[in-house]
């Protein structure tokens, strides 16, 4: 007990060499994790999941939007990392773990700047990690998300900066910011509306937005978010694509669409939240009888963490309301929640010696857990899961030595993208399925037509080709594909046709 007393005030409050002890814990944690990843794909030779094959997809490709009604950010970094180490897992697991850190070494780096102990820097950090969407499913999962998460976090460090200190530069930082945490993913629009309401409503602050260098800010973020705006408004369908998921007006009158819509809300606030709030809870109650000051009112560093989160909350409800939003994500609570850490951490920097406890109790459930999940993530990693996730077992080698037995191909195409895992064999392969923009231009003949026979329905891609003008060249021939790690059964079986350009509106049979 002495010795995890000992790591937690370390983890607190330590130093190596210049550097916190929790910064460098998560750099080394990152570290770790990229390379025994990569490692354990390269070994064992499996791909990678529904999210990541997404991105091999669509990393090929330098543009200013994509298709799945997500924003380009994490595309674009995938792209440049690859661009330096290579189209591999290497750098799908450099791209994720990069952000992953860098979003917790900002959470850390914001409390300080604020003027709070490094303690309550290292309990706002290690307290995103009780958030399981935090801890766990990005380790094995979700990219946009995981961008979100990071320049959301950033965005409140630049804020913080910018109130430390009102320069030219960190104006153009901020808008600069701005512009990336809507690049991640669009409903960071949310955060970033409630850190500037929260902002204004404050004597102490809103003087940094007042002020007439804010408008560099705002030149700066829109110019950098103009491509993309002009993307979405020529590829509309392609950002609404994926709007059929909020479950809009689902309800038979706007009163019980709203009443679905709260209560969709609230169940993703409960799930989101409703572990790190018990154990917020529980430390309360380990440090209950420890002695603490009189409660002092909040300084203007707590009711901006705080009246953030509030607003954010306020304007998701008016959204939802306006909307007719039913279905809900818990990750998609990410932009209302994701400062809950840090206010909690900066409210019990305040209680003396109960507070300190409360916060030892964060680092070191935080830090537990981040260890505890490890082998489970490596194991998700190779093994993937059920359903779509099985496509991580595939043997993507084999695969592409069949495809290319009887001749070279130059694109692959899917009803969905879990053959993007085909360019971690071949990166200069192109890869579709029915949501790539500008889909009959970008194929590439010789071209193959690859069906998984699951749950994902033909029809979509098979009007993509009928547009196109492709159909078949020919029958469609049976794969047997082997399936690592140990996969039960041991092989799958995949429907492969080859293409050929013919007149408009045939489709292949």
């Amino acid at each position: 007990m002495q010795y995890l007393e000992k790591w937690t005030d370390w983890l607190g409050e330590g130093k190596v060499g210049p550097f916190n002890a929790a910064l460098v814990c998560v750099a080394v944690y990152c570290v770790v994790q990229i390379v025994v990843m990569a490692l354990l794909s390269h070994v064992v030779g499996t791909g990678v999941g529904v999210d990541d094959s997404e991105q091999l997809m669509y990393m090929h490709y330098l543009w200013a939007g994509y298709g799945g009604s997500q924003p380009p950010l994490y595309t674009w970094l995938a792209r440049l990392v690859a661009a330096v180490v290579g189209t591999n897992i290497l750098a799908l697991k450099i791209v994720k773990y990069l952000l992953i850190g860098a979003a917790l070494a900002s959470v850390f780096i914001a409390v300080r700047r604020l003027g709070y102990s490094s303690r309550a820097g290292a309990a706002a950090l290690f307290g995103l990690l009780l958030f399981p969407q935090m801890v766990w499913e990005m380790q094995h999962a979700l990219t946009h998300s995981i961008a979100a998460f990071c320049f959301s976090v950033v965005l409140f460090l630049a804020l913080v900066e910018l109130v430390q200190r009102h320069s030219l530069a960190t104006y153009v930082l901020f808008g600069v910011a701005m512009a990336a945490a809507i690049l991640s993913k669009y409903n960071n629009a949310i955060f970033l509306g409630a850190l500037m309401l929260s902002t204004l409503s404050l004597r102490e602050t809103r003087g940094v937005i007042l002020n007439r260098r804010f408008s560099i800010s705002l030149v700066v973020a829109v110019l950098l978010c103009l491509p993309t705006l002009y993307w979405n408004l020529t590829y509309t369908d392609q950002l609404l694509s994926h709007s059929g998921g909020f479950g809009m007006g689902r309800g038979e009158s706007a009163i019980q669409t709203a009443f679905y819509g709260m209560r969709g809300l609230g169940k993703a606030i409960l799930y989101f939240a409703v572990l790190p709030a018990g154990i917020f809870v529980a430390a309360l109650l380990i440090a209950w009888k420890k002695p603490a000051p009189a409660l002092q009112p909040a300084p203007w560093t707590e009711k901006l963490v705080w009246r953030t989160i509030a607003f954010a909350l306020a304007m998701t409800i008016v959204l939802v309301l306006a909307s007719g939003t039913t279905q809900f994500r818990d990750r998609w609570m990410l932009p209302i929640l994701v400062l809950l850490p840090v206010a909690l951490a900066l409210r019990m920097d305040a209680r003396g010696d109960k507070g300190r406890k409360v916060q030892d109790v964060i680092v070191f459930v935080g830090a537990t857990l981040a260890i505890l999940v490890l082998p489970v993530t490596w194991y998700t990693h190779l093994n993937g899961g059920d359903s779509r996730g099985s496509i991580v077992r595939v043997d993507y080698q084999s695969l592409y030595g069949q495809l290319t037995a009887n001749g070279p191909v130059r694109t692959a195409i899917s009803s969905w993208h879990w053959v993007g895992n085909l360019r971690l064999v071949d990166p200069d392969l192109v890869v579709l399925d029915d949501e790539m923009p500008d889909f009959g231009h970008l194929l590439i003949e010789p071209a193959v037509l690859v069906m998984a026979n699951d749950k994902e329905p033909p029809e979509g891609i098979l009007r993509a080709l009928s547009e196109a003008g492709y159909v078949a060249d020919g029958s469609p021939q049976q794969l047997v594909v082997p399936m690592l790690f140990d996969s039960e059964p041991p092989t799958r079986t995949l429907t492969v046709t080859r293409l050929k350009k013919a007149a408009a509106g045939a489709a292949p049979q």
